[in-house]
């Protein structure tokens, strides 16, 4: 019996996540897709330019919110580690 509710739970908090990873990405393209149109209309004269900062921002949004997504899935973490120093090789003397 403890076993059932472990699953459940565990299924209940990937049901969260993809409610959270799909609600972020519509926001974000929605937004980033808008805020594309509106640099558009300000920068660009041709409709051709216009459709495609929509789109750049459009991908902007995706990206981000993939990024944010993976993160929340386990994948890799967004912010990067340090380097080690440990693993560098020390340098050597060009004395001869």
């Amino acid at each position: 019996m403890g076993e059932d509710k472990e699953s459940t739970a565990s299924e209940y908090d990937m049901n969260a996540k993809w409610d959270a990873c799909v609600n972020l990405t519509l926001r974000r393209f929605v937004y980033s897709s808008l805020a594309g149109a509106f640099g558009g209309l300000i920068f660009f004269r041709s409709p051709v330019t216009r459709w495609a900062s929509v789109a750049f921002g459009a991908g902007v949004g995706i990206g981000s919110a993939y990024t944010d997504c993976s993160s929340n899935f386990g994948g890799y973490s967004p912010k990067l580690a340090p380097p080690k120093l440990d693993d560098a090789p020390a340098p050597k003397d060009q004395e001869e």
